[in-house]
């Protein structure tokens, strides 16, 4: 299969977390990846968990890594990111809908009765309609080329509860959006489908079993880089539109296409 250089990814929320590892495995393939999100850092080295050091990271591992701040909840700004990707490559090959905002505080538990109503517009709305958002403005690009590829990043959540209702509720939409618009996108050859990673080893995760807030078993968790290069392998595939629709574990993928996790090379 041919290696991305020369392709160009938008990753949305990939200052930290799985959107961070997406951009690292894209980067890993040689691919122009544009990584949105709000946390910034203008310092030199930029600070973690920013978009910046994401972007110099994506340098580091071989690709181009592009810092675009990008507010999801602000459609002008989405639409801006991607007039900015049509002018300054003519081309769009791969969206990651990634972008998600944990709900502060976090709910872990009790009942959607209890949690503020705010957790569902923090949920629903950045990690359901930004999605759907950042996907009207990249098809147009992909149409005019008659290819390209959109992953949902979603989770067992999309099937079985998990976390809340509310969250329940968007990664179940993540994953129904996907196969409907691959049935309006396959006349046009471009793929969607959802993508779950399995229990991965986020910033998050490892803030919250270092403070005892969760418990959590790292020894069997996945790298984020391991979603990313489940991620490049799906946009070298030649026969990627058969999986249109779909939605995948990046655990089973890996067996199809032959990639390892870091923790595993």
């Amino acid at each position: 299969m041919a290696d991305l250089n020369g392709k160009v990814a938008v990753v949305t929320g990939a200052s930290r977390g799985v959107g961070r590892g997406v951009a690292e495995g894209l980067a890993e393939a040689g691919a122009t990846v544009y990584i949105t999100g709000r946390s910034q850092s203008l310092e030199e080295p930029p600070q973690e968990r920013t978009i910046q050091a994401t972007a110099s990271a994506v340098d580091a591992l071989g690709g181009r890594g592009i810092a675009v701040a990008v507010d999801h909840n602000i459609d002008a700004e989405v639409a801006a990111l991607f007039e900015q990707v049509a002018e300054e490559q003519g081309r769009l090959d791969v969206l990651v809908n990634n972008v998600y905002k944990i709900p502060d505080p976090p709910a872990w538990g009790g009942g959607f009765w209890e949690h503020p109503i705010s957790v569902w517009d923090d949920q629903c709305g950045v990690g359901l309609r930004g999605y759907y958002v950042a996907s009207v403005f990249a098809a147009p690009l992909m149409i005019a080329r008659k290819c390209g590829l959109i992953v949902n990043i979603s989770s067992g959540g999309g099937s079985d509860y998990a976390f809340s209702a509310s969250y329940g509720v968007c990664k179940s939409g993540v994953e129904r959006m996907a196969k409907d618009m691959a049935i309006e996108l396959m006349a046009y050859d471009v793929t969607a489908l959802s993508l779950r990673p399995g229990a991965v080893k986020t910033e998050f995760i490892l803030d919250a079993v270092a403070t005892g807030s969760i418990n959590f078993d790292l020894g069997n968790a996945e790298s984020p880089r391991f979603t990313g290069r489940c991620i490049a392998a799906l946009a070298m595939d030649p026969d990627k539109l058969e999986k249109s629709g779909g939605v995948f574990q990046v655990s089973e993928l890996a067996k199809e296409y032959r990639f390892t996790d870091l923790d595993k090379e």
